[in-house]
């Protein structure tokens, strides 16, 4: 067995049975070898950033690791943006980057580059292996490391002549530590703070924002009226009728004052403490009051679920009835589009167990208030700023969970960062419904020129701003890659064509014209 197929093998017997891919020259034997390994689906993307992207949306919802493979540093660069956004939402992933054969590199071929600089600051872990004989056990590190506590990035180098040379044996799955408990005396002092009657915010993250984990958070919060805050970063929350209300912290920084400025404790569950995306000139970057205590409760890596049931068993609310979300649907827009009607008509529409990926923006803030209680759905965001996640997100939610509906919110200038998802989308056959937000400006941008103080913007200025002249043809796009598309002028046209995206099987895409 060569140490390609005993990596494969390896994965496959650790559980990553997920291989989001955009393979070249040196990876043809790890290629190979995936053909051999039936219990391994192999996911073609025709871009790295939509591998990336994929990789970060499956472990969201599955919370374990796919594998990736990149050719060689350009191929993993390619993906670095989207790999960034992984990063920040504490996901596991498994990337296997292809390296030339160990003979080969002193020659400085075209495509030979420092993988280990390019993937060191987005792994937890890294390693090259030097030998075949080493892949496998190497590989089986490298999916215990991504699955620690909260969940990181392990990044494993395969040269050429390691993946093609016999020697590999399939090795064993490696241990995994637990998320260790907060201190007791830690759950004791959040406790206290929850008893004083101080105004308080619980800010959650991780899987304190699903399942268990927010069940004990609603019990907490009702028992003792803290409110329940996500960063506006958010990797996934499970919301709408009969769960605990979590409330998204706001992007914008006047919003984000005004929010918080009635909170005087504010206990963190996994959750970095709120500040601004970017510096403002005469604004603060904290959007929390100077006076708010702030108190970690579980840290990055500890256990949040844990954490939440000890603190609701100290507060007296282990048997506390959750605050629950009551089921509201609002009735189906018609006329002319506007903001508001179109969050209306997904809040209207929305199927019971749909899973959101938002990156609509500018044009989607109103989206998550609107949908606060429509039945039960998942719903995911752009963790780390990094534009170009909605789509690639959407297909590895789609491959993790192929029986619920997916809905992709995505602004137009965003999309065109990885449009490529399309394809995959059509290929894999997958059920998600992907509405454009085509305004044709880079929207956001334009309030942050303002924001900044960067005086009037100038018609150069403006220019750089704006995405027409000519304009993009989403349509034509999406057919061009195999996605049927129809083209909304109205709030009438939108719900048509959403309830048919929700009710028809395999890909399809809406442009909404603002």
């Amino acid at each position: 067995m060569n140490g390609a197929e005993s990596l494969a093998r390896t994965l496959a017997a650790s559980g990553v049975t997920v291989a989001f891919t955009n393979p070249g020259t040196s990876e043809m034997h790890f290629v190979a070898a995936l053909d051999r390994v039936a219990e391994m689906r192999c996911v073609l993307a025709l871009f790295e950033g939509v591998v990336s992207g994929a990789a970060d949306g499956y472990a969201r919802m599955v919370e374990k690791p796919a594998c990736t493979l990149f050719h060689l540093g350009p191929g993993f660069g390619n993906g670095i943006a989207n790999m960034h956004n992984a990063r920040r939402a504490n996901v596991p992933i498994v990337n296997i980057v292809g390296e030339h054969a160990t003979y080969h590199k002193r020659y400085d071929a075209p495509l030979n580059s420092n993988i280990e600089m390019l993937a060191g600051q987005y792994s937890a872990w890294l390693r090259t292996s030097a030998r075949a004989a080493d892949v496998a056990r190497d590989g089986a590190e490298a999916v215990a490391a991504a699955r620690q506590p909260p969940g990181r990035i392990a990044t494993l180098i395969l040269p050429a002549d390691t993946a093609w040379s016999d020697g590999g044996k399939v090795a064993g799955r490696v241990p995994v530590t637990a998320a260790p408990p907060p201190a007791a005396a830690t759950v004791a002092q959040a406790a206290k703070m929850l008893r004083g009657e101080v105004p308080t915010a619980i800010v959650l993250n991780g899987n304190g924002m699903f399942g268990r984990g927010l069940t004990a958070a609603g019990k907490v919060a009702a028992a003792t009226g803290a409110t329940l805050f996500s960063p506006y970063s958010t990797p996934r929350i499970e919301r709408g009728a009969g769960l605990p209300s979590v409330e998204r912290v706001p992007y914008v920084v006047e919003q984000a004052v005004e929010r918080l400025k009635p909170f005087r404790q504010m206990i963190l569950v996994g959750a970095p403490a709120p500040v601004t995306f970017f510096a403002y000139p005469n604004k603060s970057s904290v959007p929390t009051p100077p006076d708010c205590e702030i108190y970690p409760l579980a840290r990055p890596g500890e256990d949040y679920v844990g954490a939440l049931e000890a603190l609701a068993d100290a507060v007296g609310a282990s048997h506390t009835e959750p605050t629950r979300q009551r089921a509201e649907r609002p009735v189906v827009p018609t006329g002319a589009i506007t903001l508001p009607g179109l969050a209306q008509a997904v809040a209207a529409l929305l199927p019971e167990h749909a899973i959101i990926a938002d990156e609509s923006v500018t044009s989607g803030r109103g989206m998550m208030a609107a949908s606060r209680g429509a039945p039960p759905h998942d719903w995911l965001t752009n963790t780390g700023g990094s534009i170009g996640i909605g789509m690639p997100l959407a297909v590895g939610a789609a491959i993790a969970c192929p029986d619920r509906p997916v809905l992709c919110l995505e602004a137009d200038g965003s999309g065109m960062y990885t449009p490529q998802s399309l394809w995959t989308m059509a290929r894999e056959k997958l059920n998600i419904t992907t509405v454009i937000f085509s305004n044709r400006a880079y929207a956001i941008l334009k309030g942050e020129y303002a924001n900044v103080g960067a005086g009037n913007m100038g018609p150069r200025a403006l220019d750089m701003l704006e995405i027409g002249r000519p304009d993009l043809d989403w349509l034509s796009l999406a057919k061009g890659m195999g996605v049927p598309g129809r083209r909304a002028t109205d709030l009438d046209q939108f719900v048509m064509a959403l309830r048919a995206g929700f009710s028809e099987s395999g890909p399809k895409l809406i442009e909404v014209t603002l």
